[in-house]
């Protein structure tokens, strides 16, 4: 089969574009035949080799949508159309970014839709992600106000999208204000254009802050937008767009105002189940549920949808397809 393969830390070049062999089914994984896959900042930060625990070779991608080739022993059939999410795909085995990938199980959804392929690659990990955001990192309800810090991205999207279907504010934010356009077409209540600096401007809005931020700057503002947010609210950290994993000189009891709470959220496939997973996408599918989508590229432009999560101007998730987009 035909797999990406990155054999040492670099920019899109690092991907090798290589002949290896299929991978051998084992009882308790799923042989995945890939259709599409989407791409994800993760992906990025190791192929810079900013992820300590990842050993090179490696064949990266935490996520892909395809079909089951071999069930290993499992409940799936083949031929069954499925997601397989992160459970350490393209980090402790290799991932997605090839024609065949095995995946432990637990890490399988079964999710019937009729979506093409190069749309039902930007759903799956997307909306584990902002779902675990929401009621995992944030324990958001309907009726509070939601900043999202970072709304451009695709998981800032997705989130504004699964926000208003619950009910909530959502103040969105762009670093450009040619932007501001598109989040409040996509929902958005109110935008603000970020300077890395905008809890004064929040209070304005709303004096007392925001009930919950979701924080996808990441460490670059994340001290910010905890002066955003009320006594009893809460700051999830759920990414890292600005490009830096820790705070110098951090001071919790200074940092951190009074019963302000500060969690985070990595993203695990136990975070949520299959139905209410096949739920959203069949939402999606209905048309009553809307989440704008980033570029599709063919697999042997890996490389090219890599240059453009460099340049951070996807705006959306961006996807790779093994089939005709």
């Amino acid at each position: 089969m035909r797999a990406y393969v990155i054999h040492a830390p670099g920019g899109p070049d690092a991907l090798q574009l290589e002949t290896t062999p299929d991978p051998a089914p084992k009882e308790g994984w799923v042989l995945i035949d890939v259709r599409a896959f989407g791409l994800n900042r993760s992906e990025w930060f190791t192929r810079r080799g900013d992820s300590p625990s990842v050993r090179f070779p490696r064949v990266l991608g935490i996520e892909c949508t395809g079909e089951v080739l071999d069930a290993g022993g499992t409940d799936l059939v083949p031929g069954t159309r499925v997601a397989a999410l992160m459970g350490g795909m393209g980090r402790e085995f290799d991932g997605s970014y090839a024609e065949k990938t095995l995946v432990p199980r637990d890490s399988v959804f079964a999710l019937p839709n009729d979506l093409p392929w190069s749309h039902f690659a930007a759903l799956p990990e997307m909306l584990q992600t902002t779902h675990g955001s929401l009621h995992k990192g944030l324990e958001a309800r309907a009726g509070e106000t939601l900043l999202i810090r970072g709304g451009t991205s695709s998981v800032g999207l997705a989130t504004l999208a699964l926000a208003k279907d619950a009910d909530m504010t959502v103040i969105s934010t762009t670093r450009s204000l040619e932007k501001e356009d598109m989040l409040r077409a996509a929902g958005a209540d109110d935008v603000i254009v970020d300077t890395g600096e905008i809890a004064g401007e929040i209070r304005r809005r709303a004096p007392g802050g925001v009930d919950r931020v979701l924080e996808l700057i990441g460490a670059t503002t994340l001290l910010d937008s905890l002066r955003c947010t009320r006594r009893g609210g809460v700051v999830c950290m759920t990414g890292i767009l600005g490009g830096s994993w820790t705070l110098d000189q951090f001071h919790p009891m200074g940092d951190i105002p009074t019963a302000v709470k500060l969690t985070s959220y990595a993203g695990d496939a136990g975070d949520i189940t299959a139905d209410l997973l096949s739920s959203y996408i069949q939402k999606v599918q209905s048309g009553s549920l809307s989440i704008p989508r980033g570029p599709v590229f063919r697999f042997d432009e890996l490389r090219e949808a890599h240059t453009l999560m460099d340049d951070n101007k996807a705006n959306g998730k961006i996807v790779v397809t093994l089939e005709t987009p």
